[in-house]
């Protein structure tokens, strides 16, 4: 009978899971999905693949589960930082500096992984959600604040806001890509 970790079976369970997911998350960024499979994931979290398929049926199955690991709790903290201010200017300034803060912690590095890779179309379907969650406070600010041709200037900001996260995820101070971003986005809704 293996030993497990943890006081319970059950927090046991959701310690491996936890480190199963962690372990796919790195592969994932470091070397594209290709390289998240139920053997390489194990060995990198030290359990032994059959191990792997005791939470997870494939290595879709462990996509999956990265998705549905990474975003919600990018989604939650966008969510209480924004909650915690009021108008619609206030929200658009907040959203961009908490996603900087985000991608300067490589939370967007999975999201970032996934969306180059070639996934099954259920995955697809997901991350789509997920990221129209994850957008939908920007738009709405944007669509309160009257800004013109709404999705037109939604599509460019949101493309000074990919440029903003690649800098800081390429090393650039996150304060002064903040600075920048937030320049240019008060330049757009004004």
């Amino acid at each position: 009978m293996p030993k497990i970790s943890a006081p319970t079976v059950a927090e046991h369970r959701v310690r491996q899971r936890s480190a199963l997911l962690e372990a796919a998350t790195e592969l994932l960024v470091s070397g594209g999905v290709n390289a998240v499979t139920p053997a390489a994931v194990g060995a990198a979290a030290g359990l032994a693949r059959p191990s792997v398929y005791q939470y997870f049926s494939s290595g879709a199955d462990i996509l999956a589960a990265v998705i549905e690991d990474a975003f919600p709790r990018a989604n939650a903290r966008l969510a209480l930082a924004l909650d915690a201010v009021s108008g619609p200017a206030e929200r658009l300034d907040e959203y961009v500096r908490v996603t900087l803060l985000l991608a300067n912690e490589g939370a967007h590095r999975p999201a970032a992984a996934l969306a180059a890779a070639q996934l099954p179309k259920e995955c697809l379907a997901r991350l789509d959600e997920l990221h129209r969650e994850q957008t939908a406070p920007f738009m709405q600010a944007l669509q309160e604040l009257g800004v013109p041709e709404l999705l037109i200037t939604a599509q460019l900001l949101g493309g000074v806001l990919e440029a903003a996260m690649a800098a800081v995820e390429s090393g650039a101070s996150v304060d002064t890509v903040t600075e920048r971003t937030l320049a240019l986005v008060h330049m757009a809704t004004a």
